[in-house]
């Protein structure tokens, strides 16, 4: 379980061809190496990956073809920037919303427009995913635990403050970029009892 408050910013050290689709990522970080051990989980651009191997300045991680194939990380190179998260400790501050790790499917960047100090993202995403959205709700883009500010047909708005802009992959991202959508995990509960109710013995 994640919070969606990204602690930095890691590198594609590596990038591994085990098969024609499931990868080996090795990736520069610091922040979230000070405690870490194999077999820990750790949000890669939003999706929660286990960690294979450590050592001082990077971690490896394997990545599923499943994963691939639902994620941007199969558009992923050397040297491109992730958002990097630790697995929410029993024991910390709780700043974002809860984020699993288990991405939902991608979106695209359609609009990117300044106002005053605020960043505005419009991003489509997957039509089936419309019924999770509602306004002033969660959603995570790329890991990063976020508001929904507008919805209109299969578009979102969000809305994004300097500080997010600048220490996390969005900010260098822009129209036509892929993202990764994982929305809110209550929403998607709720909506399942309310259109799938349980018979009850």
């Amino acid at each position: 379980m994640f919070t969606g408050i990204v602690e930095e910013m890691g590198r594609i050290r590596q990038l591994d061809q085990v098969s024609e689709t499931a990868v080996r990522l090795t990736i520069d970080a610091a922040v979230v190496l000070k405690d870490v051990r194999i077999g820990d989980s750790i949000s890669v651009n939003g999706i929660c990956l286990t960690v294979t191997d450590v050592s001082d300045d990077a971690f490896g991680v394997d990545v599923m073809p499943e994963t691939m194939k639902a994620t941007s990380l199969r558009m992923l190179k050397e040297g491109a920037f992730v958002n990097l998260e630790r697995s929410m400790p029993a024991d910390g501050r709780f700043g974002g919303h809860f984020v699993t790790g288990h991405v939902d499917g991608t979106g695209t960047i359609v609009r990117k427009t300044k106002q005053e100090n605020a960043v505005y993202y419009d991003v489509a995403i997957q039509p089936e995913l419309t019924a999770y959205f509602i306004m002033k709700g969660s959603v995570a883009i790329d890991g990063v635990s976020l508001t929904v500010f507008g919805i209109s047909g299969n578009e979102i708005t969000l809305s994004l403050i300097p500080h997010t802009v600048s220490q996390t992959v969005l900010g260098a991202k822009g129209e036509g970029d892929c993202v990764n959508v994982e929305c809110d995990v209550l929403a998607k509960h709720v909506h399942s009892l309310m259109n799938h109710p349980r018979k009850q013995n």
